[in-house]
């Protein structure tokens, strides 16, 4: 049965929340804060939150140097479904592997709670370099829907039978081979 084995120690993870949205401030980015109080509840550390537009460029240059900064090791953004929503756009070329799986698990909570309406979300994710990159639908009631069903249990080391945590120390196993990254 999957659970908690509480005979593990916990190991907080650094997590850098990015909210995407080109009418958001910190006063009401209320997404972005249900992250932050989620994943520090949890006792992960928030390495960073920031806003960016909708905006190609601004969405890959702030993941990109998120990516690139050994003190973060998850990076969590958030999207929407209007034409102006490019986030999945932006990240999906950054990443070495996708994570087909977090998409079909989200969808599968969240068909749960707001019916055929999941549909709308464009939930991925994948791991770039060594970090592992989450994009969540724009909702607050998505973001805990994420977090609770899926990240929460999956970022904590004591999960079993598996989580991301522990194979963390071997997503540079290609870069350690002379594998070029793709």
């Amino acid at each position: 049965m999957p659970g908690i084995d509480e005979n593990l120690p916990f190991l907080p993870l650094r997590i850098a929340v990015l909210t995407v949205s080109d009418t958001r401030s910190p006063e009401d980015d209320r997404s972005g804060s249900t992250l932050a109080e989620r994943l520090t509840k949890a006792g992960h550390r928030l390495a960073d939150r920031a806003i960016v537009p909708d905006d190609v460029e601004a969405i890959r240059g702030r993941v990109r140097g998120w990516v690139a900064d050994p003190a973060v090791d998850v990076v969590i953004t958030t999207t929407g479904f209007t034409g102006r929503d490019v986030t999945p756009e932006a990240i999906e070329p950054l990443l070495d592997k996708r994570m087909d799986g977090f998409s079909a698990v989200f969808h599968r909570i969240s068909y749960d709670k707001i019916g055929t309406s999941t549909i709308q979300s464009r939930a991925t994710a994948g791991v770039a370099g060594t970090t592992f990159v989450f994009v969540l639908p724009g909702s607050p009631g998505a973001c805990r829907d994420a977090w609770d069903g899926i990240l929460a249990h999956q970022l904590d080391y004591r999960y079993r039978p598996c989580n991301f945590v522990e194979i963390m120390p071997r997503l540079d196993e290609h870069l350690k081979r002379g594998t070029p990254k793709a």
